[in-house]
């Protein structure tokens, strides 16, 4: 049973350049259904990578986001060692 999938006329274009794309490099016609259907069966097989496309933070940080951290930085004027952030995490 096919379901109606509404989309903004962007996303409607796209698809359909997808769709002449698959038919001048193969010659074969596929249906939007058909090319949406792949599309999902594509994402599906590397959700991890496709869920993260969602997320609004990314990694690494960009230039500026590093810069903001460095700014905010404050020197404390004793030095760390790693037995000390073992002692502070660790107890």
């Amino acid at each position: 049973m096919a379901t109606a999938v509404k989309m903004d006329e962007e996303a409607k274009s796209r698809l359909e350049e997808l769709q002449a794309e698959i038919r001048l490099a193969t010659g074969e016609k596929v249906t939007q259904q058909e090319l949406l259907a792949q599309l999902v069966a594509t994402a599906y097989e590397s959700k991890a990578e496709f869920v993260d496309e969602f997320r609004e933070e990314s990694v690494p940080l960009s230039d500026a986001e590093r810069s903001r951290l460095s700014e905010t930085r404050i020197e404390s004027g004793r030095e760390t060692d790693e037995d000390d952030i073992d002692e502070i995490l660790y107890g």
